[in-house]
């Protein structure tokens, strides 16, 4: 890494002089991450982190450092990912999983980095209004070193991306609304809402005890930031600790009425899960695209969570404000993003999307003993729909929901599916110690698409490829999976992993309730 300055031209003076109370925000924002991280060590790869020194104007006189896998052709997403205080690009890339994912999944990787003229503490300033304005200081520059970094790469202009921790997800928030026709998504990990703070005052109280406005509030401040932008929007995942006690866990409930409130939604969360045991959120808008998640890290402080290891779901470096919780947010983040299957971008845009309703007609449940002995179909009545679990007569019930998905095109890659599930009835709780999942079959589980006795064992084109959460009334979604027949008929099948020994049961309504959300390139 080149530690000689860059040869970029001068702050503006405006922009360089800091009142005297700045300097004591300064020093509480050192706390934003630390004052030691783990230094950066080149692995056995051969691409590296390099700065790029000529990148425009630079009004925020920021460094520009980039990571880019060996060979990596046109037409690839990038990813912005800017770091917190006291840590530079160099702290920000490997610890954190970003160049790992970089290499695995074929993306550029951007760091922005600030400097000690801006801010002692190398903190981006987010709290200063000359910063966070479209055209002005550092969001500026980190926008320029996206056109540099697009015009060097051919990098793809639709799937760029921004993330970044604590002062650096502030600054993703910035760049998100400043810039939403330049950023695709974005991920603020233990951040704050645009434009929380535009005084040193008030990002005291950003910080702690937060800042409470409506989220239509919240919304405006984004919508002044491009004035006469319409959209398309950027969607967001945001992340945070519950045990954060430097930037409070309430910035992510108003950073999600903030981005629930531009995308024309509510802050009801249409979907919750688990994923690793901690909590998440999705967020659809009105055509069921998921356009804001949240992960709440129970337990987990002020910093990035990752899990070390070599799984393919792993990822980073434990180390100061680096985390190791067993999740690693590169990944998921990246996931949200499509970078995960991020091959050629389908022609025409964004992925198709058709949710369907279940065939009523052929959906049922089929009861058996433990041991699976003695399938029978059970009785299907409108009131209560299909049942999963173990019954108040001892026996054991799997549910059949099936779907016509012949609108899929038969060419078509599917990205995603996920079934929701609306309550009607139950009892006990089939989740205690318990999984419900879900069996997948391309066409019909047994010899008929009907419901019937053999569906109970019949196997499944995938088996246990998704499950649904504890939900005791309203609706529920399951997690994603892609096994979809576009030639006809998909089946789902619902079963407890293990066998209750008590009762404990859930009547879910089939037909319109009961749907299927497939998107596909």
């Amino acid at each position: 890494m080149r530690t000689a300055p860059p040869r970029t031209p001068k702050r503006p003076p405006h922009a360089k002089k800091r009142l005297p109370a700045v300097a004591v925000l300064l020093a509480l924002l050192a706390s934003l991450i630390g004052t030691h991280w783990t230094a950066f060590a080149p692995t056995a790869r051969a691409a590296s982190l390099t700065e790029v020194t000529d990148f425009g104007t630079n009004p925020g006189n920021l460094r520009m450092f980039r990571y880019v896998p060996d060979g990596l052709p046109a037409g690839r997403p990038l990813v912005v990912a800017m770091h917190g205080c006291t840590q530079s690009a160099a702290a920000f890339d490997a610890e954190t999983g970003w160049t790992a994912m970089a290499d695995r999944w074929g993306f550029a990787l951007l760091l922005p980095q600030q400097q000690p003229g801006n801010n002692p503490n190398a903190c981006f300033n987010w709290f200063e209004p000359a910063d966070i304005k479209r055209g002005s200081g550092e969001a500026l520059s980190v926008k320029q070193m996206t056109d540099r970094m697009k015009s060097d790469l051919g990098s793809d202009p639709a799937r760029v991306h921004a993330t970044g921790l604590s002062a650096g997800a502030a600054m993703t928030n910035v760049m998100l609304a400043a810039y939403p026709d330049v950023f695709a998504s974005g991920a603020p990990v233990a951040g704050l809402p645009y434009a929380c703070a535009t005084s040193v005052a008030a990002a005291f109280t950003c910080m702690s005890p937060g800042t409470n406005l409506s989220p239509s509030a919240w919304g405006d401040k984004v919508r002044a930031a491009y004035p006469g932008y319409a959209g398309p929007w950027p969607t967001v995942s945001v992340w945070h600790g519950t045990s954060d006690t430097t930037v409070v866990p309430a910035n992510m409930r108003e950073t999600v009425e903030q981005w629930t409130d531009v995308h024309g939604t509510d802050t009801a969360a249409d979907t919750t899960d688990t994923v690793a045991g901690y909590p998440h959120a999705v967020y659809r808008d009105s055509a069921g695209r998921p356009v804001v998640e949240t992960y709440s890290i129970t337990g987990m402080g002020h910093g990035q969570p990752v899990d070390p290891g070599t799984g393919a779901e792993q990822c980073g470096t434990a180390g100061a404000y680096v985390l190791d919780v067993n999740l690693c947010a590169a990944y998921r983040i990246g996931q949200f993003w499509g970078l995960g299957d991020s091959g050629t971008p389908p022609p025409g845009g964004d992925p198709k999307t058709v949710v369907l309703p279940s065939r009523a007609a052929d959906d049922g449940y089929v009861k058996a003993s433990a041991t699976g002995a003695g399938p029978a179909v059970g009785t299907l009545e409108g009131t209560y729909g299909v049942a999963v679990g173990r019954g108040s007569d001892g026996q054991h019930n799997r549910a059949l929901l099936s779907f016509d998905t012949s609108s899929v095109p038969d060419v078509a890659t599917v990205k995603r599916a996920y079934v929701t599930v609306t309550y009607a009835s139950g009892s006990g709780d089939p989740w205690a110690g318990n999984r419900m999942v879900l069996d997948v079959r391309s066409g019909c589980f047994g010899a008929g698409c009907a419901t019937g006795a053999d569906d109970w064992s019949a196997a499944a084109s995938a088996s246990d490829v998704a499950e649904i959460g504890r939900f005791t009334s309203g609706a529920q979604t399951s997690a994603d999976f892609t096994t979809v027949n576009a030639t006809g008929t998909t089946q789902v099948r619902l079963r407890l992993a293990s066998v209750p020994a008590t009762t404990a049961y859930v009547f879910v309504k089939s037909g319109a309730s009961a749907t299927l959300t497939v998107e596909w390139e």
